[in-house]
């Protein structure tokens, strides 16, 4: 790659056609707006008919429970929002919630930090297709309805990005205590931290498997995974009894492969060693016994939640990750601009066929509650959302090298998937 490459461009921070400039200074501007808001509320005030002044100002009543957190909302009754279609609406600041660095997120998910020089991929909300608005997240919400609970997410990394999310969002906003986490500062596979005020815990779980696996999961060196299809993680296996949430992820390790045991017999791999002469079984077989397995171990005869996140697309399109350019887009796809592929439909349609299945076995005494986290949509319409080269401080302090990996799968913190922990939270607001 020649040297005439150009980083990030940090001045296009919004889409100049969906927001027109404004020929007035910007406090002319802010005075006006102000003006006219403040003579709507006082038409609606005055000039409303008599009980219909609530209704009218719910909005504004909506808006100020979204924003300050120690303002409950309660959801609406007897209406259903179906979160998983809709479109990315242009909204300036909405997702600047936290600065990662005083959370201890991974570094490389620290956009900021590390001196990603556009900032418009903060500036947009999920705006559903069904027309109702999902409310922005609320940390005291969320607290309230997970109170005097353990919280724990178990999969690969999509599961730690959105783990890491919440763990900001709630720690911005209320008091929160290190309970313990990997020996190894670099690491971040196994975490817990608890939140007093409420008596909640949120822990992370590495199990890109979600079931028991040794090889190249533990040890980078290792070529091959061995993945035992009917033994739950070791970690959150141990502690599945104390587990009062559950957010199950995961997709992409199983994409690429291992080698497939039940108990000590070998029943098949995918993309193994072809010397190695197994019987090839795919991927979506040992997906749905690895969830199958998950789910059966954290059912229990006490009210519990379990539930399964769809798949979270990376946004290489093509271009290989050691690309300085692979992932550079600013914007989010707008509709019908970028369609969901067949692999991204299969892998979503797992989750909920297996979500269905559950609750089908899901007799006598148990009372785990089965739900599906679908965020398939919202993420592949993001590709402005991720580290890209800013996976490490000022990438290009040295010039532009011709290689260099860009992470194309995770997203920044703060970022779009903050967004998948306000659907998680309306999930678990919801009754049963």
């Amino acid at each position: 790659m020649g040297a005439s490459y150009q980083p990030l461009d940090p001045h296009n921070l919004k889409p100049s056609s969906k927001n027109p400039p404004c020929f007035l200074s910007k406090p002319v501007c802010a005075c006006l707006a102000c003006g006219f808001v403040s003579l709507a509320l006082l038409h609606l005030l005055c000039c409303s008919p008599a009980g219909t002044q609530r209704p009218a100002f719910s909005p504004l009543l909506q808006y100020i429970n979204n924003t300050y957190s120690f303002v409950s909302s309660v959801p609406e009754e007897e209406k259903s929002c179906n979160y998983s279609e809709g479109k990315w609406v242009w909204s300036p600041g909405y997702a600047r919630r936290y600065n990662a660095t005083e959370c201890n997120v991974k570094e490389s998910h620290d956009c900021i930090r590390n001196g990603r020089p556009d900032t418009g991929y903060l500036n947009w909300r999920w705006q559903p297709a069904s027309g109702c608005r999902l409310p922005a997240f609320d940390a005291g919400a969320f607290l309230a309805a997970t109170r005097g609970k353990h919280v724990a997410f178990i999969g690969d990394s999509m599961a730690r990005n959105q783990a890491q999310s919440l763990l900001c969002l709630l720690s911005a906003a209320f008091p929160s205590r290190l309970v313990y986490r990997d020996a190894d500062p670099h690491k971040y596979n196994h975490w817990r931290y608890a939140f007093p005020t409420h008596g909640v815990t949120v822990s992370y779980y590495w199990n890109p498997f979600i079931v028991k696996s040794t090889g190249k999961s533990e040890d980078e060196n290792v070529q091959e995974n061995h993945v035992h299809l009917d033994t739950p993680g070791d970690g959150w296996g141990a502690d599945a009894d104390t587990i009062d949430v559950a957010v199950v992820s995961a997709s992409h390790w199983l994409l690429n492969g291992a080698i497939y045991y039940n108990g000590s017999e070998v029943v098949g791999a995918h993309n193994a060693p072809a010397e190695l002469n197994y019987t090839g079984v795919g991927y979506v077989w040992p997906m749905k016994m690895a969830y199958r397995t998950a789910v059966e171990r954290l059912s229990s005869s006490r009210p519990r939640t379990v539930v399964l996140a769809t798949f979270s697309p990376a946004h290489f399109e093509g271009r290989p990750s050691d690309s300085p350019t692979a992932c550079t887009k600013m914007e989010p796809y707008e509709e019908g601009e970028k369609e969901l592929d067949w692999i991204c439909k299969e892998l979503r349609d797992i989750v909920y066929e297996e979500a269905k299945a559950a609750r089908a076995r899901s007799v006598g005494d148990s009372k785990t509650r089965i739900e599906v986290l679908d965020v398939t949509k919202l993420a592949v319409m993001r590709p402005d959302g991720h580290p890209s080269v800013y996976m490490h401080r000022d990438p290009f302090a040295h010039g532009v090298p011709e290689r260099m990996y860009s992470d194309c799968l995770h997203f920044c913190l703060p970022g779009p998937v903050d967004t998948f922990n306000e659907v998680l939270l309306q999930i678990l607001r919801k009754r049963r």
